[in-house]
């Protein structure tokens, strides 16, 4: 019963720090519309406000949230038609000090990170467990291609000792034993590294990769973080 509540509470923290997100939110604004169980929380609440005459439109980052937003009539459209948007609202599985953040737990990292650099802002939503004070508590997401995949892990077992970093690197599988893959085609292996020394040194070495597709590590895109704890509601802007 104890689990169950606390469960529920930090829901209900999401869902508090979805609604301050909307205050940033205009009419005749382009949207990028996060993954995630908090984005989900603000696609949701968002919609009430459509209803309620809002005019905006929105880019999803994937087909979880396009399926959401189009059933609550959400109006979408995409980058080839809106290649720049004003506003991105996303979650995010760690942020540190800088607003350096570690995404790609729902495995959109991709899509989540092309909408996110297209966009004029990113305001992040989270609750104050995700706040850490060195990234790497979360394991890092790494989407890679699935040809030579041995071959790349291999390189990326060595990109992430040069960047003075260690740990496992798992091949992600559904809670059904399948291996999971993204909505672009892709694999993600999973890095347990502990915390990160220098997220950017560790960025650069991970892109360097052949086979590497995109990483989980957000550098530099989120100017705030609406963070909901246990005091209320604080918004925390980059230095």
């Amino acid at each position: 019963m104890v689990a169950v509540a606390k469960s529920i509470d930090i829901d209900a923290l999401k869902r508090k720090a979805a609604a301050r997100a909307l205050d940033y939110v205009k009419p005749g604004m382009k949207l990028g519309l996060g993954t995630g169980s908090t984005a989900a929380h603000f696609v949701d609440l968002l919609a009430e406000k459509v209803r309620g005459g809002l005019k905006i439109v929105g880019v999803p980052t994937s087909e979880a949230t396009r399926a959401q937003a189009e059933k609550l009539g959400v109006p979408l459209t995409t980058l080839e038609q809106e290649p720049r948007l004003d506003l991105t609202i996303d979650g995010a599985d760690e942020f540190d000090p800088d607003l350096n953040l570690i995404k790609g737990g729902g495995g959109a990292l991709l899509r989540e990170k092309i909408v996110a650099a297209a966009s004029t802002e990113m305001i992040v939503v989270a609750d104050e467990s995700k706040r850490v004070e060195r990234l790497g508590r979360f394991p890092l997401p790494i989407e890679v291609v699935d040809f030579g995949l041995k071959a790349t892990t291999l390189a990326l077992e060595a990109a992430i000792k040069g960047a003075k970093c260690s740990g496992p690197l798992k091949l992600r599988h559904k809670t059904d034993g399948h291996v999971f893959v993204t909505d672009q085609g892709h694999l993600i292996l999973d890095a347990g590294l502990g915390a990160i020394p220098d997220a950017r040194i560790l960025a650069r070495a991970l892109a360097e990769v052949p086979g590497v597709v995109e990483h989980g590590l957000f550098i530099g895109l989120a100017r705030r973080v609406i963070l909901a704890g246990s005091g209320g509601i604080s918004v925390v802007e980059r230095p």
